[in-house]
């Protein structure tokens, strides 16, 4: 799949971790310690919404999406699973996978402002990326 003319923006380059990319998507973990949170980014120029995508990519990002909650949700043993493209701050599309606990600090509100957030040590990001590598090699 093209991605002619892409460019991250430059807000999830500053508070994301690359992963990996998928057949349509660069997947990036939030760097907020707070809960297991990884965005996708389909790798097209100029996207603000789901439906801006011709059918196709819109099937396959579905695809990577259930892929990679499925997988998070195995790894996490969280109680829900949270999918959302909002895109209010962040105008570039990208779709939010985080697993949320009932005793997580906003739990059951949204995530978005509840807490700073806490960005991960060394230690504990060379862990969580390395139990997240198989995961996005599957996407």
């Amino acid at each position: 799949m093209s991605d002619t003319g892409f460019q991250l923006h430059e807000r999830l380059a500053a508070d994301t971790v690359r992963l990996g990319q998928g057949p349509l998507s660069d997947v990036l973990l939030m760097n907020d310690s707070h809960w297991p949170w990884v965005l996708l980014v389909p790798r097209v120029a100029d996207v603000r919404e789901i439906y801006e995508l011709p059918v196709s990519q819109q099937q396959q990002l579905l695809a990577e999406s259930a892929c990679l909650g499925r997988g998070m949700m195995y790894l996490f043993g969280g109680d829900k699973l949270n999918v959302a493209a909002l895109g209010n701050m962040v105008p570039q599309l990208h779709l939010h996978h985080i697993v949320r606990f009932t005793g997580d600090p906003a739990w059951p509100g949204p995530v978005w402002g509840k807490v700073p957030a806490e960005p991960y040590s060394e230690a504990a990001l060379a862990e969580l990326t390395d139990k997240l590598q198989p995961l996005v090699a599957e996407i």
